[in-house]
């Protein structure tokens, strides 16, 4: 039936103009955001994934910066560490050269005293960002004698949890103010002549040639021997967790990469797909626009029914 009151046609054409321009839309939306799904509204559980793993992937952010701050202090605490074992070995190399009956101990004296002002400027330059884990003060408040890196965020049955890297201070640290139980100012005492001394302070000057005072000096030889001795145990365990922390370093750069890439599945546009389909729906409107135009000629057709 032909009617000037309800045009069937233009109304199908024009119904099926507007799904066309909506997908339309949504098409060309994919195409300048780049996203498939870019708000809540256009899929709920994926944006909610995403967003989470986006939050969770600039804490990781923070974790890398943290482990490289945390490399670049064992760095500075390792280099520290092996500087003062060259050193300390030249003390050593002293004393036993003074072992020799005859030599003038006081200009070896003289010798040991620049090492060991060279020791204690290791120990107090040792300092990255205001942490220096080779001279430490124990009777401090904020002392603390483990330290912990930030090495991992992760997220397991809606519970956020932090991983660390601990470095036990006791075990590396060269001079403590506080009591003096260090490696370099932890002291000895003389077997015949009951001198208290430490690598940092021992005096031979007034050493003789006399059994007692050799035996002394050997027992010096000896201590400083330990000492180098627990600085390469020292320095052997903080090359252990400086590799680890730049291994967890890369660990977690790759990590972020993997989040990135889940994401970008369950978000991304396909740019090939939805050109393919942008194209596709441009001739579909076109032809839609074209229906359109023909349906709403009938009207015209009704009305030449009624000229003379």
């Amino acid at each position: 039936m032909a009617s000037i009151m309800t045009n069937t046609s233009a109304m199908t054409a024009l119904q099926s103009l507007s799904s066309t321009n909506k997908q339309l839309s949504i098409t060309q939306a994919r195409i300048s955001t780049g996203f498939r799904v870019a708000e809540a509204e256009d899929n709920a559980a994926y944006w909610s994934i995403a967003t989470t793993m986006r939050s969770d992937n600039g804490a990781l952010s923070t974790v890398r910066d943290a482990l490289g701050l945390g490399a670049a202090t064992l760095d500075v605490a390792y280099t520290g560490i092996n500087k003062a074992i060259d050193v300390t070995k030249e003390i050593k190399n002293k004393l036993v050269a003074a072992r020799q009956p005859g030599i003038d101990r006081e200009k070896v004296q003289a010798e040991v005293d620049e090492l060991q002002n060279q020791l204690q400027s290791i120990a107090d330059s040792s300092v990255f960002s205001g942490e220096n884990w080779l001279s430490v003060d124990s009777s401090q408040a904020t002392y603390n004698a483990t330290k912990t890196i930030v090495a991992s965020f992760s997220r397991a049955n809606g519970q956020v949890s932090i991983g660390t890297i601990s470095v036990d201070l006791t075990t590396t640290e060269l001079i403590d103010t506080n009591d003096q139980s260090g490696i370099l100012d932890s002291e000895d005492t003389t077997t015949n002549g009951g001198v208290d001394y430490s690598i940092l302070s021992l005096d031979i000057s007034t050493v003789t040639d006399t059994d007692d005072d050799l035996a002394d000096l050997e027992q010096m030889i000896a201590w400083v021997d330990d000492g180098i001795s627990k600085m390469t145990t020292a320095a052997s365990n903080l090359g252990a967790v400086k590799q680890r922390t730049n291994m967890q370093k890369d660990f977690v750069s790759s990590l972020m990469d993997a989040i990135d890439r889940g994401v970008g599945a369950l978000v991304d546009a396909d740019m090939n797909e939805e050109s393919t389909r942008l194209q596709a729906l441009q001739v579909q409107q076109q032809l839609g626009i074209q229906s359109l135009s023909i349906a709403n000629q009938n009207s015209q057709q009704i009305l030449s029914l009624f000229r003379g």
